[in-house]
């Protein structure tokens, strides 16, 4: 195995702390690259790939994870020669809970050098921006409407200072606002709604928003929600903390390999939970073309 970790300094918290402890086998086993600022896990992924590594991790949030993968497969060939591993370090880590990678470094670490594999689905967007032909993927989730707009709304500053606090602030604020129509048009089919959700996996956050949704099968999960108010947001929840799985009357749910995604006026959609462009987009998946480094039982568990 020819390793490369990147490396996220900047992530909260005692797992990046324990990271540290770990950079003297890290250093002796592979090569250790830093990241500087947004979008610079990105290139460093990319040169990865040049510089012939078969297997990149990333360390660091879901933010990282995204990054790195858009690294590779920005590269000639990177999907199909490199392996991605993840030594989660983020506050919530939803890709990594997803695929049941452990949380602690070191154990995170002792699974890529265990070196068992799995392919998972690898969803992408495009849109048009300043005339330019923009293509991103993703691993877990997109979203548009409600989120993306508190991430919008999100301060860099109160991020730092409360974590995943500032989310929940900047999510009241948004939800006082008027609500944007977006509409989905899939499978020669249209729906409308004021919140439209994305998931390639279950989780959202820690909450399992779709039950139905499988990393390799080939499609997204959506669901519409048709209006956003305190009161649908509550039913929301309650639903989800009483693990009801049918669709809502005030919801549409689909299952599509792809599907164009547009607003009444500029939206932003965010990807892994960065807001990344602006509707209008489409929304598609390349079966299995992502390759993951998991532990041995989850890989049994996927051949299956």
């Amino acid at each position: 195995m020819k390793a490369c970790v990147i490396f996220n300094p900047t992530a909260r918290g005692d797992k990046a702390r324990r990271l540290t402890g770990l950079m003297d086998v890290l250093t002796a086993e592979c090569a250790l690259r830093l990241t500087t600022g947004p979008e610079t896990a990105s290139a460093l992924a990319t040169a990865a790939v040049a510089d012939g590594f078969d297997t990149i991790v990333a360390a660091g949030g879901d933010g990282t994870v995204n990054e790195v993968v858009n690294g590779i497969a920005a590269s000639a060939g990177g999907l199909a020669h490199c392996r991605l591993g993840v030594i989660p370090l983020g506050t919530v880590n939803v890709f990594a809970r997803e695929l049941g990678l452990p949380l602690l470094p070191a154990r995170a670490w002792e699974v890529i050098r265990g070196r068992a594999e799995t392919r998972v689905d690898l969803p992408w967007v495009e849109w048009q921006h300043d005339g330019r032909h923009e293509r991103r993927c993703f691993v877990q989730l997109a979203g548009a409407g409600l989120d993306s707009l508190a991430i919008a709304g999100v301060d860099w500053n109160s991020k730092k200072r409360v974590g995943p606090l500032a989310y929940i602030i900047a999510g009241v604020r948004a939800l006082g606002q008027p609500q944007p129509a977006l509409t989905v048009s899939a499978d020669g089919r249209q729906v409308g709604g004021q919140f439209v959700l994305a998931g390639n996996g279950q989780r959202y956050g820690y909450l399992r928003v779709f039950p139905r949704a499988n990393h390799r099968d080939g499609a997204l999960e959506l669901r519409v929600l048709r209006e956003v108010s305190w009161g649908k947001l509550g039913r929301f929840l309650w639903r989800w903390l009483t693990r009801q799985q049918d669709t809502p009357p005030d919801e549409t749910w689909l299952r599509v390999a792809r599907f164009d995604l547009s607003a009444d006026r500029p939206v932003p959609f965010e990807l892994d939970g960065d807001n990344v462009g602006w509707l209008p987009a489409t929304f598609g998946v390349e079966p299995r073309a992502l390759r993951v480094i998991v532990p041995a039982e989850t890989r049994a568990e996927s051949s299956q």
